[in-house]
């Protein structure tokens, strides 16, 4: 398979480069140093995998797997980072990046990257600790749970579909013509019924069970 590495630190890029490459079946195609190289890159030489770090000066990983999932809806993005982060391991799950791991974690990269390549998601160890075990019950199920399963009705589905697109309560209730005590009681009863701790885990629930 072929691997396109985003790093804006050139040394991380190299070390990558060798890790990856110890396995046979990976080949290196291209390194870059910035999202818009990623984007660029991309382009150019079609990989198999993009590996991409997400805090990068001018445009992020986030902004550049945008515009590359706008143009290849099945482009295969794992995201690599030190940074873990709800915001970032969220917008992953929206976005539709098929990984996010830690390069701490670096014995995970090279099974991470064949993993994607097969169609899994994947998701290190340490981010799937951040949240709670109903969340991440499918992770390692290539295909993914319907959410339906655990008891919620329509409305509820609609109510958490909207939170995991990060509409606030207000927006929701206007959305959905309640007021917005409605909406903190029916959020309240979501994450109860879940076992979850607030909205950036039910985002990453809807995202991984959707």
């Amino acid at each position: 398979m072929k691997v396109l590495i985003i790093d804006d630190d050139k040394l991380v890029c190299a070390s990558l480069k060798t890790i990856l490459e110890s396995d046979p079946d990976i080949e290196v195609v291209g390194t870059g140093n910035s999202g818009r190289e990623a984007v660029e890159l991309y382009g150019k030489l079609k990989p198999d995998i993009l590996l991409m770090d997400i805090r990068m000066e001018g445009i992020t990983g986030i902004e550049a797997a945008q515009s590359i999932l706008a143009r290849d809806k099945d482009a295969k993005i794992l995201f690599l980072t030190t940074f873990l982060d709800n915001e970032y391991i969220v917008r992953a799950f929206q976005i539709g990046a098929k990984g996010y791991i830690l390069k701490q974690d670096f014995e995970s990269i090279n099974p991470s990257v064949k993993a994607v390549y097969t169609g899994q998601r994947v998701f290190g160890d340490e981010i799937i600790s951040k949240f709670s075990p109903v969340a991440v019950s499918s992770a390692a199920d290539d295909t993914q749970t319907n959410i339906k399963k655990y008891g919620l009705s329509e409305r509820e589905l609609e109510i958490i579909k909207h939170v995991a697109n990060g509409l606030s309560n207000k927006e929701i209730a206007k959305k959905m013509f309640l007021s917005e005590g409605t909406v903190r009681n029916y959020i309240s009863v979501v994450l109860e019924k879940l076992n979850l701790r607030g909205r950036t885990q039910l985002a990453v629930f809807y995202y991984k069970h959707s």
